[in-house]
């Protein structure tokens, strides 16, 4: 935790492949990290109610790609020192995410670090030609981006011109001596720069996307963070980054959880599914009462039983083996930008609500205003891909017992952070055969990226004004990474039937367990075992539906 003492330990670890079921997810939402495309592609995984945003740049070629804008904004909203609280990414191991996303931004700092000399030297000494380049092709980049096709041609046109005119320029300078000899090196260092760049971009190029495809490919590259592991306690960064690491996996083992009203539990997708059944309690021995019992001491039951899914009377594979936990959800506003986790004396760990509360509000906090318990079983399938999540709740009013069964699935991460790395190529005739065509590969990096490139490397020791110039990528709140971009399940016809799958077997568990303590207590089932017949005849209905959008 943040607040321990200073320990040696090795701090930033990337969890090994087919650890937890989960490495699929995590890999391709990290792998975004390492991406080289355009910013505004990120858009198009926006989930139906959690929505990333872009900010325009002021001059375009300081806009950033994709994989720059996620990591730095990845960076900032996990590990920041006043960061609000985040939503748990069910499926996934947002601590590799992180890692992945500080691990890219080291090699891009490496790579502009020798972008930066090379400018010192090939730009700052010949400021002038530099300059006049820059603004060569910030305004080639802005016609470029015109909608109209014809406009667009017009800035290749003009950059062959300003190419023609300096060759002009150089043949027929009218200056001799030193003045001379400094106009032709300033039309020509930064071109020499350009050339020295553009071989360093091409390789730090091929290196991400070995990560980015390796990660897809299930080889999972380990993301290298020599920053987050203090070698002494004076370093104060790497120590604050390490407990920043360790703050973000103690938030994702929390045990509170966020209701936002249509938007379902955050986190675990929307509630898809729900199904009660409420009985009075009536003894079962005539002129007598049954025995005095609470909401927990059938809870209790329910747990222990739903440990033992995954034993099936026949050797058919079924359940893995499921994660029973007791969660608090906290209700939160529909458009709520934020969210707070409970606090004070009933919470250990800072983010873990202690048994003793966790009973208290189970048999005590059934109506009315303040946090209510549930008691999930989560099954992590498709590697990661796939988070199906029964909540069950125990309710007693007055005389009527009510145990609610409601099923949450949340999908695989958007297709965009699963499309793999392809090369640059192009289709051109063979010389001889020209009715025939071949397939040339092209450089990773063209020359509109190197001269972006060269342009924001002497700003990245000051991020936040490369934000300003070139605009960011700004996060939905309230921000979890897994469910920022989930896609819908229904989609995949497997998905949609392991979910709806998974509801009948743990809603007959949940009543079985029930009827038992009731028995027990001498309460008359024969209601409650009707009811529970009925119940199950429902829930084989093979139609998802919003339940958290009532239709009135």
């Amino acid at each position: 935790m943040a607040d321990q003492a200073f320990d040696f330990s090795p701090g930033a670890q990337v969890p090994l492949q087919g650890s937890g079921g989960q490495t699929a997810a995590t890999h391709a939402l990290a792998s975004a990290a390492y991406r080289d495309g355009k910013l505004e592609d990120i858009l198009k995984a926006n989930s139906e109610w959690h929505e990333s945003t872009v900010t325009k740049p002021k001059f375009s070629l300081f806009e950033p790609n994709l994989g720059e804008a996620f990591s730095r904004a990845v960076q900032l909203r996990m590990l920041g020192g006043s960061r609000k609280p985040l939503i748990q990414s069910f499926g996934t191991e947002p601590q590799a995410v992180v890692e992945h996303a500080l691990a890219a931004t080291r090699i891009r700092k490496e790579r502009d670090a020798k972008l930066t000399g090379i400018m010192a030297v090939f730009g700052l000494l010949f400021l002038p030609g530099m300059l006049l380049w820059i603004g060569v092709f910030q305004l080639r980049r802005t016609i470029a981006g015109a909608q109209d096709k014809k406009t667009g041609a017009l800035g290749g046109a003009l950059l062959a011109a300003v190419g023609l005119l300096a060759v002009i320029f150089l043949l027929r300078l009218p200056f001799t001596g030193f003045w001379g000899y400094y106009l032709r090196g300033m039309i020509v260092a930064p071109v020499i720069g350009w050339l020295l760049a553009k071989r360093i971009c091409e390789s730090t190029a091929k290196d991400m996307r070995e990560r980015w495809g390796s990660l897809l490919s299930g080889g999972g590259i380990g993301a290298k963070v020599p920053e987050a592991v203090p070698g002494n306690p004076n370093e104060t960064a790497a120590e604050q980054l390490r407990q920043g690491l360790e703050l973000l996996t103690a938030e994702q083992q929390s045990n509170s959880v966020f209701y936002a009203g249509p938007k379902g539990i955050l986190g675990m997708g929307t509630r898809w599914g729900s199904w009660q059944l409420a009985e009075e309690l009536v003894a079962k021995a005539p002129n007598k009462e049954f025995h005095q019992f609470r909401s927990w001491d059938v809870i209790k039951v329910v747990h222990d039983q739903l440990t033992l899914l995954q034993r099936g009377p026949l050797n058919t594979g079924g359940f893995p083996p499921p994660k029973v936990k007791h969660w608090v959800v906290v209700p939160v506003g529909e458009n709520a930008k934020e969210v707070a986790r409970p606090a004070g004396e009933d919470v250990e760990n800072r983010f873990q609500v202690k048994r003793h509360e966790i009973q208290r509000i189970c048999d005590h906090q059934q109506f009315g205003s303040g946090n209510r318990h549930y008691l999930g079983v989560q099954f992590t399938l498709w590697d990661g891909q796939l988070v199906i999540t029964m909540m069950i709740t125990v309710t007693v009013l007055f005389e009527t017992l009510r145990i609610e069964v409601t099923g949450h699935a949340l999908g695989p991460v958007h297709p965009l952070f699963t499309t793999k790395p392809e090369p640059k190529t192009i289709e051109v005739p063979k010389t001889v055969r020209f009715w025939e065509t071949t397939k040339r590969t092209l450089p990773l990096v063209e020359t509109p990226e190197v001269v972006r490139l060269m342009v924001r490397a002497p700003f990245t020791w000051y991020p936040p004004l490369l934000d300003f110039l070139g605009g960011k990528l700004v996060l939905p709140e309230p921000f979890g990474l897994r469910h920022a971009w989930a896609d819908k399940p229904w989609r995949h016809r497997f998905m949609a039937d392991d979910a709806m799958r998974a509801a009948t077997p743990v809603l007959r568990v949940t009543h079985a367990a029930a009827m038992r303590v009731l028995e027990e207590n001498g309460v008359d089932t024969e209601r409650f075992t009707n009811r529970s017949m009925v119940v199950s005849g429902f829930v084989q209905d093979p139609t998802p539906r919003k339940a958290d959008v009532y239709d009135a």
